[in-house]
């Protein structure tokens, strides 16, 4: 597996690395996703987000090689993103992807599909902009709603709708069949964010929406955000951020006891499916 490359000093670092260096949830997202790519060094690759993303999972993919493509499907933050990567972030739609037919040999789609009322016609997008043999990994949170830090997120009010979602995710088969019905042959799966990684977010995340972003001062949150997603909203919580990042390698010490069970499949999965020849 190749490594993304380190980022700058702290403290040189932009917001939006600064906060991926202590964000759990997303740096095993990375690992996983950069597995399932395999060697993408001199593939033409697009990333499609839809909001939940200040580009440095953009960041870490473009240094893992591939020529790459960016299209985000909110815009409240394309122009941070931008001013991160130096490129430019496509607007998009779930029923288009402003792009060329068959134009990327890799597509990755990071939980856009809890999103969408219906998945698709985005789906079908997917297939046409991908080139025969090419492939496309879907991320989406897993749909068992009886896990128990899901079970957990409903009973404190953190609902689907706290994070924008239409549904609380897809489990593996239903992402298979959805994209196998466009056309796709599934290829592989996976899945990132066991139980004590879960909690540990889920904290985090009610904290900062409960609690932090109604401070007095605080600037206004969109629906849906659950963690700071510009560096004015990270700077209304500077103090409390820079608390978490001194508890952050205890925290991580908590996550790595998912170990044992990570066997069992998590809070959030993937697939990996391939447009034939």
């Amino acid at each position: 597996m190749r490594t993304a490359t380190e980022p700058p000093s702290q403290t040189t670092k932009p917001w939006q690395l600064r906060m991926f260096s202590k964000a759990l949830k997303k740096q095993q997202k990375l690992r996983l996703l950069l597995d399932q790519a395999e060697n993408i060094v001199d593939l033409d690759c697009l990333l499609v987000t839809n909001g939940d993303n200040n580009g440095a999972l953009n960041h870490h993919f473009r240094a893992a090689g591939g020529r790459w493509t960016w299209v985000e499907n909110e815009d409240d933050h394309i122009a941070e993103m931008e001013a991160l990567l130096g490129d430019s972030v496509l607007l998009g739609k779930p029923e288009h992807i402003p792009a060329a037919d068959e134009a990327f040999d890799l597509v990755i789609s990071i939980d856009v599909h809890e999103h969408l009322d219906d998945c698709t016609p985005f789906n079908k997008e997917l297939f046409r902009v991908v080139r025969p043999g090419g492939r496309v990994i879907v991320t989406t949170p897993n749909g068992d709603a009886w896990k128990p830090v899901t079970v957990l997120k409903q009973w404190i009010g953190m609902t689907k709708e706290a994070y924008g979602h239409k549904v609380i995710g897809y489990n593996v088969e239903q992402l298979t069949e959805m994209l196998e019905t466009v056309g796709f042959e599934a290829r592989a799966s996976g899945s990132y964010s066991h139980f004590f990684t879960e909690l540990v977010e889920l904290v985090i995340n009610f904290a900062y929406v409960k609690i932090l972003s109604r401070k007095k001062g605080a600037p206004e949150i969109a629906e849906g955000v659950i963690a700071p997603s510009s560096n004015d909203q990270l700077k209304s919580v500077e103090r409390e951020y820079r608390l978490y990042a001194a508890a952050y390698p205890i925290l991580r010490a908590i996550a790595a006891l998912d170990w044992p069970i990570s066997f069992l499949t998590g809070y959030a999965v993937s697939v990996v499916a391939r447009k034939g020849s």
